[in-house]
């Protein structure tokens, strides 16, 4: 099977996930109930991303296996999420890149696309220069698959810490640039020993350094 990531453009949410392609959750400048597809305006949706796209550059991540989409990330300057000025944990840092959500379609969940998704997003704002980036996070297990928000736990064990707590939605940090130089740090070591990488598992960083399919 071949798997592909692709640029999230405006003219691919019409084939996301139902409930995903024309949610505006993000996209709101007045308090929405925390549920995927809960506000839907499909153009509002396409706009957003043709703007952020335009004044930044790439706003996401979309995997492709077999010329079906199975998962997105959607990510942008803190600064042009409108919602994320509302979150009951308070504002991100306003020079920070913001995860805004990632989905993944129920087939093809259990199969590690999350990891692949964020490590794609990271990757693409290493080489970008980005330094931070952050994602509001919900502590509900059972709702993970319904929620705007990624799950916490899933955002520990990718690197991430709590910069802003809260019981339900608390905000989570991850430094772009400790982590690549970490990343050249032990491969340069590993190179002057002519060892392979290895790192322990659940660490994240070296994938940063990998290029996409």
């Amino acid at each position: 099977m071949a798997r592909k990531f692709r640029p999230l453009t405006s003219d691919i949410l019409p084939d996301l996930p139902a409930g995903c392609s024309g949610c505006v959750f993000w996209e709101s400048i007045s308090v929405q109930p925390l549920r995927c597809g809960a506000s839907c305006d499909p153009e509002l949706a396409k706009e957003w991303v043709d703007e952020v796209s335009s004044e930044w550059g790439e706003c996401g991540r979309v995997v492709v296996e077999d010329g079906e989409i199975l998962g997105f990330i959607k990510y942008a300057p803190a600064r042009l999420v409108p919602q994320a000025r509302l979150m009951p944990a308070g504002a991100p840092d306003p020079d920070a890149v913001l995860i805004a959500c990632m989905h993944i379609a129920p087939e093809a969940r259990q199969r590690g696309l999350g990891k692949v998704l964020l490590q794609a997003a990271l990757r693409d704002l290493t080489t970008r220069g980005e330094r931070t980036v952050q994602s509001y996070a919900t502590t509900r297990r059972g709702e993970y698959a319904l929620s705007p928000v990624v799950g916490v736990e899933f955002l520990l064990r990718m690197g991430f810490t709590v910069v802003r707590p809260h019981p339900e939605l608390p905000l989570m940090q991850l430094d772009l640039r400790s982590l690549a130089s970490w990343t050249e740090n032990l491969e340069a070591v590993l190179e002057s020993l002519r060892l392979p990488l290895r790192v322990p598992r659940g660490a994240p960083v070296p994938n940063i350094r990998e290029k996409s399919s």
